[in-house]
């Protein structure tokens, strides 16, 4: 790989309070938390610097629970300690996946990227444009009783001590596993009032009633993990109390999350509140490394219950509480709003100032993101087109075997099993941890053999298994679009094609000026889409005839793994494009304050005029399936591959 000049910026990273708070994190999470699924998430690169002037130019999912990684930690560091740019090497570029062109004509510059999670917040955007804010946490009132939530005298039957031990325990302050509190008049009555104010103040919590010495005490302990919980209530199965007919069913509010994803935020919710996760609902997931403000709605908890979890939950607030007839459905969010922090750039005012004019004015090429084909060695394009051409074993042997390059340590020895035995249930006894793809495929080789792998591969849930051949589809699209713009310019041109509703139409010569850039879509490949009429069509055709596929015939003997294909504009002007140049001295401080700052009275930082270092902060608004990298990229002119930046700036890590 060509050396990347980079004049005099340090490419020795500050380690910030984030950093530290997450270092074991951050080593082997880089690679493996990639997950940025369309624009709803807070796309994952670290650092950018500037390629040279004439570079042209999925993960595999893992799907273990953050409390079962946390347990496997120290398990993950066995053997030689190779460093994180050499595991790297093995990974993709850009250039590996189509991502060759810019759009733009200025120089590019480097920054600094997410040196804080805090630098990159994303506020979702509603189907009807009103941007999610937290900024209230009050609690709307009933017309009718709240039979539900309990009164303030409910609360009165603790003591101010059992209070701060009752807090103490659900914050992991103290070694106690319990907190006994006696009922001193035993009636069944006092008992549920305890039990009833307990779990209302302290949702992480679960009672239960002992005799001791022959009195009775409330037990308190940890719900989480537990296997003798109180019985999981559901829409079939509701919970004693009534529900207001005047109530909407679902409370609908908005989430404020902090270096979490939206699942991990869900499960998390979930278990305090002692319910199911699939009674959750939102419009898109939001990735890990960033602050993220969404909607999301759940089924028939109120919003004080849900307030009362601001009190125990870290990286969480809960606010702007409203009650509703409906849930929220993925995909129904008209868009995402980005706020972001590049530090330490190196550009002139001029070259910011022409970056940013750019990509208001003529925008991105809209690229799918280097993290949607995976940070391996094995892209997982490769196994999309794999199960495309209805190849099994290579199916079952990318998944499977060695692979260089950066994974957990217990993945390794199961690949490493694996190739010396092909035994499942030999390789799966290296896995702790069986959620993973991995884990998965092997289960279902021990349960339907070696002759059955398309059963087999069936047991990974769908859309683990949809993600590999959209991966393919991404894959094609990069390069195909890559070519148009090569062969014909940022100008529509007779064979293009442009929708007209959901149809699309090519544009034909007569009606070439009456459309620019900006209209023009192009296909993922499927059976229900049709072809440029230029010689990019050809250039599909010929594409998928080196993968031994057939564009004439996209439909796989299994109804799942058809493609009928779709259409992407090639061309993304974000919205709402704002940006500023200001000074810093100390990485650690915010630059500029969030939702929650704003709700605390947090003042911002005064930031000295003549700082030693400057940063971009640029505002713009995004649609859905759309990469924010991908505009990134764009005004830095950088390549947000993880190989390529770990290559350029790594010595942080060691």
């Amino acid at each position: 790989m060509e050396t990347v000049e980079t004049n005099s910026v340090s490419l020795k990273r500050p380690r910030s309070e984030d950093d530290v708070a997450n270092a074991d994190e951050i080593k082997r999470q880089k690679i493996l938390e990639k997950s940025e699924t369309e624009n709803d998430s807070g796309q994952n690169i670290e650092t950018v610097t500037q390629p040279p002037e004439d570079m042209k130019n999925e993960i595999i999912p893992n799907e273990e629970s953050e409390e079962q990684e946390e347990e496997l930690e120290d398990s993950d560091e066995d053997g030689d300690p190779e460093s994180f740019a050499d595991m790297m090497k093995h990974g993709l570029t850009e250039s590996d996946v189509g991502i060759t062109k810019f759009v733009s004509s200025h120089k590019g510059f480097s920054g600094i990227l997410k040196e804080r999670y805090s630098d990159f917040v994303v506020h979702e955007i509603g189907k009807d444009g009103r941007v999610s804010h937290l900024d209230d946490f009050s609690v709307p009132v009933d017309d009718e009783v709240n039979f539900e939530d309990p009164s303030e005298e409910t609360f009165a039957v603790l003591s101010d001590e059992d209070k701060q031990r009752l807090e103490e325990l659900q914050l992991f302050k103290n070694k106690e596993t319990s907190v006994a509190i006696e009922v001193v008049e035993d009636t069944k009555e006092k008992r549920t009032v305890i039990h009833q104010a307990v779990k209302s103040l302290f949702p992480g919590l679960e009672t239960k009633t002992e005799d001791r010495d022959g009195k009775k005490y409330i037990i308190a302990y940890h719900a989480a993990g537990k296997k003798a919980l109180a019985k999981v209530r559901t829409a079939t199965d509701p919970r004693k109390h009534s529900w207001p007919k005047s109530r909407g069913s679902y409370c609908h509010f908005v989430l404020y999350k902090e270096n979490k994803d939206t699942m991990d935020a869900i499960n998390v919710l979930s278990k305090f509140l002692r319910v199911k996760p699939n009674i959750f609902s939102y419009m898109g997931t939001k990735d890990k490394r960033a602050i993220t403000v969404q909607e999301i709605a759940v089924l028939r908890i109120t919003a004080q219950r849900l307030a009362h979890l601001n009190k125990c939950l870290m990286n969480f607030k809960l606010g702007n509480f409203s009650y509703k007839n409906h849930p929220l459905k993925l995909g129904e969010l008209q868009g995402n709003h980005f706020t972001v922090v590049l530090r330490n750039i190196t550009g002139t005012d001029d070259q910011i100032e022409q970056a940013m004019h750019s990509l208001r004015e003529i925008g991105f090429i809209n690229y799918y993101g280097m993290q949607r084909f995976g940070t391996t060695a094995v892209p997982t394009y490769q196994i999309g087109r794999a199960i495309l051409q209805n190849n099994w074993n290579e199916v079952m042997d990318l998944i499977l075997k060695p692979r260089p390059g950066a994974e957990k340590g217990y993945l390794v020895k199961c690949r490493e099993e694996w190739a010396k035995t092909k035994d499942p249930a030999a390789a799966l006894k290296k896995l702790p941890v069986k959620r993973c793809v991995e884990g998965q495929l092997l289960r279902g080789l021990l349960k339907y053999g070696m002759k059955n792998i398309i059963s087999a591969f069936g047991i990974i849930p769908r859309n683990n298994r949809l993600m590999y051949i959209h991966s393919y589809q991404s894959y094609v699209w990069n390069n195909m679009v890559s070519k148009r713009i090569e062969e014909y310019g940022l100008r529509a041109v007779p064979g293009d094609l442009i929708l007209k509703g959901a149809t699309a139409v090519h544009i034909e010569e007569g009606d070439v000026d009456n459309y620019t850039i900006h209209d023009v879509v192009m296909p993922l490949p499927g059976f229900d889409v049709i072809y440029p009429k230029h010689k990019i069509g050809e250039a599909y055709r010929e594409m998928l005839i080196a993968d031994n596929l057939d564009i004439n015939n996209m439909r796989h003997k299994i109804r799942d793994y058809s493609l009928s294909g779709a259409y992407r504009k090639i061309i993304i002007r974000p919205q709402n494009v704002n940006w500023d140049v200001v000074a810093y001295d100390d990485p650690k401080i915010p630059l500029f304050t969030t939702d929650l700052d704003k709700l605390e009275g947090k003042p911002l930082p005064v930031l000295p005029t003549d700082g030693k270092f400057r940063a971009l902060k640029m505002e713009f608004s995004l649609p859905p399936s759309t990469y924010a990298t991908m505009a990134i990229r764009e005004v830095l002119k950088m390549d947000t591959s993880i190989k390529n930046q770990t290559q350029l700036n790594t010595t942080w890590l060691r």
